[in-house]
């Protein structure tokens, strides 16, 4: 499975209407995101590992996953962290067109109240983005520094781990899955990420709304 693990700079600067990674701060700190939940299983162990550190994160939700779980989603807000839009059903912007990619986020925006948004396989057209400016101006369309690789069957945990503590520094937004699919990799890599910035004394903070 091919992917870019660390996001280049051209990138960046392709896209720069987008937050790809945070400016430094009075106080180092990284910015660990979870894509694709609430889900019934992931969800409450990530939770649960980010209590342990005193730790908060952003959770990137699926509409759909909201509706189902929305327990979860419910501990997920109580609990100090943020949630961001993530479509209503994991839409590929690129194979959407605009009017319906829109529909989907708003339908999504029904169960998730949030400023934040991030498109499912980072995939969206400069028109559906525009669209999404233009209906909310306080949006933040939050994409990735770091990307985990914990969604690739074929990666074994210890490199997943190894994608994430070779490329992290203050600043760096990381992409994790709360899902079916992630869960061997990211609940081994999830706990020694933490325990890694605890040991260098970086905060780990949730996006800003």
């Amino acid at each position: 499975m091919a992917y870019i693990v660390k996001t280049p700079w051209w990138l960046r600067k392709l896209y720069g209407n987008f937050i790809w990674k945070m400016p430094p701060g009075d106080e180092p700190a990284v910015y660990l995101t979870f894509d694709d939940g609430p889900h019934p299983t992931a969800t409450p162990f990530v939770l649960d590992q980010l209590k342990k550190y005193n730790a908060t994160a952003t959770f990137f939700c699926i509409g759909k996953n909201v509706v189902q779980h929305p327990d979860i989603y419910k501990r997920t807000m109580n609990e100090g962290h943020t949630t961001g839009n993530h479509t209503y059903n994991h839409v590929n912007g690129w194979h959407t067109k605009t009017a319906g990619y829109y529909k989907n986020v708003r339908k999504a925006a029904a169960h998730i109240k949030s400023n934040l948004f991030r498109p499912p396989y980072g995939r969206i057209k400069r028109s559906q983005a525009n669209i999404l400016f233009r209906s909310n101006p306080d949006l933040h369309i939050y994409m990735w520094d770091v990307l985990s690789g914990d969604f690739d069957t074929e990666l074994s945990a210890e490199a997943c781990l190894d994608n994430v503590l070779n490329n992290l520094e203050p600043g760096s937004i990381v992409v994790f899955h709360d899902s079916d699919k992630a869960w061997p990799r990211m609940s081994y890599a999830l706990p020694k990420v933490l325990e890694y910035c605890a040991g260098k004394n970086w905060a780990v903070r949730a996006l800003p709304q």
